[in-house]
Formats: structure tokens, sequence, C-alpha cells
């Protein structure tokens, strides 16, 4: 794994394991989050609120990295599923989805995620 690529795992791990301060410690000044539905994040804390209501904890299995090298940046894509429990206590798997990183001098630019929770969390037709 290169080092833009490893940069962004050490990164979602460290959040994984909600270390705040060393996740910090790896983001660029200015840094920000895009989520599904338009959610526009730019502090750690702000995130760790705004998923409370949405699940009791979550963990990602990365199926692939893609980097993008361009002029001063590396772009970084992993992708892969997420489990974890609902604040019901139900366990949910294999959820979709991607990151897109931007690594800048080392730092986390910016993050943007897809992922497919709102499909799961969805009631079933019928």
């Amino acid at each position: 794994m290169s080092g833009a690529s490893q940069r962004v795992r050490d990164y979602l791990d460290a959040m994984e394991r909600r270390d705040l301060d060393r996740a910090r410690a790896m983001l660029a000044p200015g840094f920000s989050m895009l989520f599904p539905g338009g959610v526009r994040l730019d502090t750690l804390e702000a995130l760790v609120a705004w998923s409370r209501p949405r699940y009791q904890f979550v963990r990602k299995h990365y199926d692939r990295y893609d980097e993008c090298p361009g002029d001063g940046e590396t772009v970084v894509y992993c992708h892969g599923t997420l489990a974890g429990r609902w604040n019901d206590g139900s366990e949910f798997a294999g959820i979709r989805f991607i990151d897109r990183f931007v690594v800048r001098d080392g730092q986390l630019a910016d993050q943007m995620v897809w992922n497919d929770m709102g499909e799961a969390r969805a009631p079933s037709p019928g």
C-alpha cells in the first residue's frame, strides 16, 4: 500500500477506534467531509454527534484502494462494505461504501462518502 493509501487507512482505523486526537493529527487545515444527502461536516466531533442517532458503531471491510496521482496531491478511493449495529441493537453487514480522499503533503484535505446505509435502513416494500 502506498503512502497516500496508508495515510487514509490509518485515519479510518483511528476513527473506527474513536481516537479523535490521532485522526485529527492527520487532517489538513480546512478539512471537511461530505456525506450522502449533502451533509457537510467540518470537525470530527460533529461527525461523531451526527452519527450517534444513526448507529451504535460501524466497521469497514476494505476491498480495494485506488489512487489517482495529481499535481501536488493524490486522490485515494477506498471501497468495501460496512458492518455494525443500529441503535435498536440489530446488526447490519454488507452495506457498500466508497470514500474519496484528497491527500496533500501527507495530510487529508477532504473526504467524500458514498454508501447504501439509507437503503439498508429503509423499510421493505410491501
